[in-house]
């Protein structure tokens, strides 16, 4: 007789303190201390690994206030290495794709798409083999929890990372009725995924305070009161499938490309060359996303406390939709003409709007741009992600030198993965 199917089932990968990991694949002697991931400039904590969490150590912290006693509680600090947190990343994924369809879903999260399986499927063995096949491929710990929606499959891991008695791997419908309902009663709403503190303190205003209680409202109350969302998350904790996610984020809004300066930029020669990176930068971007932009705005600005404060910034329609990276760094640099020489500018950036899809109508010839039928940015974003960030660009924005206003990242680990100077070694014993 056919064994009875479960029904489909998700699965949820979340890396344990994944910057910290990260950094701990290639540097051993943070395993076990308390350890720190800056944000940028090294200004204040981003991630913290669970040691650091224990010495009660809040994310936006800042490192200057850590560092006096950084020494006498052991703590660990680490720039951010955005290179190898991606390459990482990317490794891992390619392991997960190994057991199933994959939906990244960030950095260090995803999920996993089974299916139906058969009812005589050890399904906690399946997540040790996932959790025990990344960490030895990777490197890196991983909490694993397995239900029949994307909401319970993230409660599950939740509960597979504070529980021990789960080691790590927690299938939701194989633990006790009984103790998933106490469970429930006992966790605020804010535990569930997507719902945000505003959201929470509505929700408390409706007397619903408990994930059991949020589980046990009627949905079509909750739709009429809040939104559809919220009515998916109730019923996606009853263990109905209400949420699908997308398998690849179809393009989006608006791209963004804007820095703290390390060291401020003070000439319009300067402010050229950042504007001319983030042009760069922003189409390949672009090309990646099968994107093209018709609105560029670009804006620079000192210390809001600086003596002499400006924040000039400039609307840029462009002739046509276009990934050009020439074009796009001419557009940007119009600005340069609002900008005052000796004013010390603490940040510039500029941010691309009205994007459409790339394989849209083509542009009459006037309207076509050369370097963008050419692939440059494909070119230049290929030469850079094999070389490593900065190795070749076009005109000021491949000047040598490199910028003196790059970022402060006086703690940075090597980028063991991306870096032909920087990669790990083995040295035999």
């Amino acid at each position: 007789m056919p064994t009875e199917p479960h029904p489909a089932l998700v699965a949820h990968v979340d890396v344990n303190s994944a910057y910290a990991s990260f950094e701990r694949v290639f540097d051993p002697s943070l395993e076990g201390v308390p350890t720190v991931v800056l944000s940028n400039n090294d200004g204040c904590v981003v991630a913290a690994s669970k040691e650091a969490k224990a010495l009660g150590i809040p994310l936006g912290e800042p490192w200057f206030k850590l560092q006096p006693r950084a020494a006498m509680t052991g703590l660990q600090a680490r720039s951010s290495n955005y290179e190898l947190y991606g390459d990482m990343s990317r490794r891992v994924m390619e392991v997960l794709e190994r057991f199933a369809p994959t939906l990244q879903y960030s950095i260090d999260e995803a999920f996993l798409l089974l299916g139906p399986r058969s009812a005589e499927t050890d399904l906690a063995a399946f997540g040790r083999e996932v959790k025990d096949t990344l960490r030895r491929l990777v490197g890196v710990p991983v909490c694993v929890g397995i239900a029949r929606t994307f909401t319970l499959a993230k409660l599950a891991n939740r509960t597979a990372k504070k529980l021990p008695v789960f080691d790590g791997v927690c299938v939701w419908d194989s633990t006790r009725p009984e103790w998933r309902d106490a469970l429930l009663a006992r966790l605020p709403v804010s535990e569930v995924w997507s719902i945000a503190s505003r959201l929470e303190r509505r929700l408390a205003a409706q007397g619903i305070t408990t994930v059991a209680q949020l589980r046990a409202a009627d949905p079509v109350a909750i739709r009429a009161r809040f939104n559809v969302v919220v009515m998916r998350t109730v019923l996606e904790l009853a263990g109905t499938p209400a949420i699908t996610l997308e398998e690849e984020r179809i393009g989006k809004e608006q791209l963004i490309f804007s820095r703290s300066f390390s060291e401020p930029v003070t000439s319009r020669e300067g402010m050229r060359q950042v504007l001319s990176v983030y042009g760069q930068q922003a189409a390949a971007r672009l090309v990646r996303h099968h994107q093209k932009a018709k609105l560029l705005t670009v804006f620079a600005g000192t210390s809001h406390f600086a003596a002499q404060r400006d924040f000039p910034n400039m609307l840029v329609p462009l002739a046509a939709p276009t990934s050009d990276p020439v074009v796009l760094a001419k557009a940007a640099g119009r600005i340069l003409p609002l900008l005052h020489e000796g004013t010390r500018y603490a940040r510039a950036g500029i941010m691309l709007t009205d994007l459409r899809p790339a394989d849209g109508q083509c542009a009459f010839e006037p309207f076509r741009f050369r370097h963008e039928d050419e692939g440059i940015a494909e070119l230049v974003d290929q030469v850079n992600r094999k070389l490593g960030g900065g190795s070749v660009g076009l005109g000021h924005g491949g000047l040598r030198p490199g910028p003196q206003w790059q970022m402060k990242r006086q703690k940075l680990s090597p980028r063991a993965t991306t870096h032909w100077d920087e990669l790990a070694l083995v040295k035999a014993g």
